[in-house]
């Protein structure tokens, strides 16, 4: 390998099944043969470069909205009125 040893995060360590049309599959692998070069290599460089243009892009989840006081309490009260109800 060109880039030397691997360090133990860079090994691979997970597999990534999918299903294609046998003939696309079959022009791929054909292709890669071509260029010298396999499909692994070439699907994980794309996922590489999939994720890395799509570093900036994604932002952190954002906080699960919070309901004011007011609001909750009516609710709270809405339920507790709904359950006497049904106790009588």
């Amino acid at each position: 390998m060109a880039d030397g040893p691997l360090n133990k995060k860079d090994r691979k360590d997970s597999q990534l099944i999918l299903r294609i049309n046998g003939k696309e599959r079959d022009d791929f692998i054909a292709l890669c043969e071509a260029l010298d070069t396999s499909a692994a290599r070439e699907i994980r460089a794309f996922i590489r470069g999939f994720v890395k243009s799509h570093e900036t892009q994604a932002s952190p989840p954002s906080p699960a909205p919070t309901i004011p006081n007011d609001i909750a309490e009516t609710q709270e009260k809405k339920r507790k009125a709904k359950r006497d109800k049904k106790r009588k």
